[in-house]
């Protein structure tokens, strides 16, 4: 039997033993660390932009919470008057006169209770209208036929009357030689001398000239008219 071989043996079966437990230890240790980043490497977009995307969303707070927080810090309700109440100038002291006044008040009955409920007043009754017959063409004939007989029996309507001699009369004229008379008449602003027999304005004819007054035919329609001398003539 060789000692020396044996010592041999056993110091390298020691060594591998020892690289044994160092290289199980080590795969031991080293896993959950490997486990963690397959599964990163697993969720991880493989897009740059979307996890650029992604990672800034995780990052910033959401918009409902900002908004609500922004606005919880900016309401802030006042109660103070615009003006500001002076407390000097309060009359404290009770208006017994207003207090009476509004007591003289004399209330009108009321017309209908609001917390009594009733029967609905009643509706005026409404008639309706007559049924619409119409005419036949023998009654519609009939009818004009009856209308021409009134007229006729009622004879003709008088016929219009002439119209006024619109000349005016402010004076007269007598010649010594033969005594003519000559007349003065005023149409609007023109200003007219006939003796009796002439014609004025083609139409109106001098009849008959007097002292308050002169007597004028209208040819065109045939009747005469008495013209009185004017007021300022007569004054």
């Amino acid at each position: 039997m060789k000692v020396g071989a044996d010592r041999r043996k056993v110091g390298i079966l020691v060594a591998l033993t020892g690289m044994a437990v160092y290289l199980l230890y080590t795969n031991l240790a080293s896993t959950p660390a490997r486990s963690v980043e397959a599964r990163q490497t697993r969720l991880a977009p493989a897009d740059p932009a979307v996890a650029t995307a992604v990672a800034s969303a995780a990052a910033a707070p959401s918009r409902s919470s900002t908004s609500r927080s922004a606005n919880r810090q900016e309401f802030r309700p006042s109660f103070k008057h615009k003006g500001g109440i002076d407390s000097s100038t309060i009359d404290p002291k009770l208006r017994l006169d207003l207090l009476a006044k509004v007591q003289a008040v004399e209330l009108a009955p009321a017309e209908r209770n609001l917390f009594q409920f009733g029967a609905a007043a009643p509706v005026a009754s409404v008639s309706e209208p007559g049924r619409i017959i119409p005419k036949t063409p023998a009654q519609v004939q009939q009818q004009i036929q009856e209308e021409q007989a009134r007229q006729a029996a009622a004879g003709p309507p008088p016929p219009a009357p002439p119209p006024p001699i619109t000349l005016k009369y402010y004076g007269y004229a007598a010649q010594r030689a033969d005594g003519h008379k000559r007349a003065f008449f005023l149409d609007g602003d023109d200003i007219f001398v006939a003796a009796e027999g002439d014609l004025i304005k083609k139409r109106y004819k001098v009849v008959r000239i007097g002292v308050n007054s002169v007597e004028v035919e209208d040819t065109e329609f045939n009747y005469t008219q008495m013209l009185p001398l004017a007021a300022e003539a007569a004054g």
